[in-house]
């Protein structure tokens, strides 16, 4: 049997022409035959330092099992996962996760890359040996993230990123908005118009970008020391169910404040107060001035349509591709914090008389 097809030919014990097996890989290597099983097929945890000595092994002696083994050899599959860590649905029909992780597919699709794209609402270790089983080349980590995912996802040799999160690790490499800026510009507007007296409708504040964009608005009227008008109220979570049933629960406390404003910590929030005032016969904004944050494409087609302050999502998921893809070639060391300038929109629900 001399013909090259019998070169890369193999039994059902894995041995090739050269009569070299998994076993003997795994002795050449100082390993057990189910790490070397583990590390062709990608399925399975095997330390970096393990996984460089059997691969070294299967160069060496040229060992070809299949195609699978082959791009092993070669550490190239062209394909990156993205996790979103979050804990309620939607996600992919978000207005601002939708958007991000479609700016991350087309930028992919650009660099040549395929995409394995995964959710956790659990925060666990899982999506992360689902994205390693796949080798994966390189990981984009959305949302909040606890500490033991960062330390697990670090004990591998895969390049990651983070996108709208946040870390205290310095290690870690993150995108996100600069939500304080934005909490800046949006009470800067809402005082500029006269109001004194505004309801904050803020989200879960266990999530950097809630946070951040209360402390910059409520920072921006402490600094001119006329903060005593703030009423601020909080909702569990961010959506416009939520911005409806938080203002319908406070309903008598914002109508005792005598408030001429709110603001919510993002759209759906702030959609969800809007409707509640609107079912009270409450005019937007002639009566009360509404303002959200986000810039989501239902800011824009609701009635009145809303002022917002517009983050990024599309720079914001490529910027994370290419950066991801200079960790892959090592063609660069990116920045480990990259901010993105929030813009602020003015709309209807802001403008008496329009």
């Amino acid at each position: 049997m001399g013909n090259k097809m019998g070169d890369n030919m193999e039994d059902k014990t894995g041995q090739n022409k050269k009569g070299l097996n998994i076993d003997g890989i795994a002795k050449l290597a100082g390993v057990s035959r189910s790490t070397v099983s583990r590390i062709i097929s990608g399925k399975g945890y095997a330390s970096p330092e393990t996984r460089q000595r059997v691969l070294a092994v299967i160069e060496k002696m040229q060992y070809k099992p299949n195609a699978v083994a082959r791009a092993m050899a070669s550490r190239r599959t062209n394909s990156i996962g993205v996790i979103v860590f979050r804990k309620t649905q939607p996600i992919v029909s978000h207005p601002v996760y939708g958007k991000l992780i479609d700016a991350i597919l087309l930028a992919a699709e650009s660099l040549g890359y395929s995409v394995f794209l995964k959710t956790d609402q659990e925060m666990s270790l899982r999506s992360t040996d689902y994205m390693l089983e796949k080798r994966v080349e390189g990981l984009i980590l959305i949302s909040r993230l606890h500490k033991n995912v960062i330390d697990y996802v670090k004990k591998f040799d895969v390049p990651y990123l983070m996108v709208n999160g946040s870390t205290d690790d310095p290690d870690v490499i993150h995108l996100v908005s600069d939500d304080v800026s934005g909490g800046r510009q949006a009470a800067a507007h809402l005082f500029g118009l006269g109001h004194r007296k505004i309801w904050i409708l803020a989200g879960p504040q266990d999530h950097r970008s809630h946070k951040l964009r209360l402390e910059g608005f409520l920072a921006w009227f402490e600094e001119r020391g006329v903060r005593q008008g703030l009423t601020v109220v909080h909702s569990p979570e961010s959506d416009f169910e939520h911005g409806r049933r938080v203002m319908a629960e406070h309903w008598d406390d914002f109508r005792r404040q005598d408030c001429t404003a709110v603001f919510a910590t993002n759209d759906m929030l702030a959609l969800g107060a809007m409707r509640e005032l609107a079912d009270r016969s409450v005019a937007v904004p002639d009566q009360v001035a509404v303002m959200g944050f986000d810039g989501t494409d239902h800011a824009a087609v609701c009635t009145p349509s809303l002022t917002t302050v517009q983050v990024d999502t599309q720079r914001m998921g490529a910027d994370a591709v290419a950066m991801l893809d200079c960790l892959v070639r090592k063609t660069g060391e990116p920045t480990r914090l990259k901010e993105y300038e929030c813009r602020l929109i003015v709309r209807q629900s802001t403008q008496k008389g329009k």
